[in-house]
């Protein structure tokens, strides 16, 4: 009876649009805690082709640890499984006169998946935020930016590392090998 009254509920509560938030606790790697909210609503039960789940133009990344996105991004963060050792390379790589785009579309599986993932290296690496650029794109993978023309964006996510404001390379909805190892490849390239 318990388990019909609480489906009962849940379904007056999608049904009526409401959204129940509560708080957080999300772990960063350099150990401080912030409070971020989290549906309530199962992450299959969000539905996030619809355009009012979707994220477009340039956004900070304070929006992806937040409801809707939440439900996937922490998960993905959390339970990235990186190659130390490639993680050790990156380390010794400068990140000098480094700049990164990030393209991206938050109806898209694949940059759900790989977008958490390419953030937690990041981290790891302390490589600063402020030197990322996010975009989102609607479904047609277009962007209210300006010359976002120019980046040429046939899939995403699109991740695109610039050396000294000059592109170093991309890499576009999929590793080749790993996002680690990928950006090592980049990197690395013609030094």
């Amino acid at each position: 009876m318990k388990n019909i009254s609480f489906l009962l509920i849940l379904l007056l509560v999608c049904i009526s649009g409401c959204k129940t938030i509560k708080p957080a606790a999300e772990i960063r790697p350099e150990g401080t805690q912030t409070q971020v909210p989290v549906s309530d609503v199962a992450p299959l039960a969000i539905n996030f082709s619809d355009q009012a789940t979707w994220l477009l133009g340039y956004f900070n990344l304070d929006r992806l640890p937040m409801a809707p996105h939440s439900v996937w991004y922490i998960k993905g963060y959390d339970e990235y499984q990186f190659s130390s050792e490639v993680i050790n390379k990156l380390q010794d790589i400068s990140k000098d006169n480094l700049t990164i785009k990030i393209v991206m579309g938050t109806w898209c599986p694949d940059s759900r998946r790989e977008v958490p993932r390419f953030m937690r290296i990041l981290d790891i690496w302390k490589f600063p935020v402020s030197m990322v650029t996010f975009i989102g794109v609607d479904n047609a993978k277009l962007s209210p930016v300006g010359e976002y023309d120019k980046l040429d964006i046939q899939r995403v996510p699109t991740f695109i590392i610039y050396k000294n404001n000059i592109e170093a390379g991309r890499i576009i909805e999929n590793p080749t090998t790993s996002l680690e190892q990928d950006m090592v490849n980049i990197l690395t390239r013609n030094e």
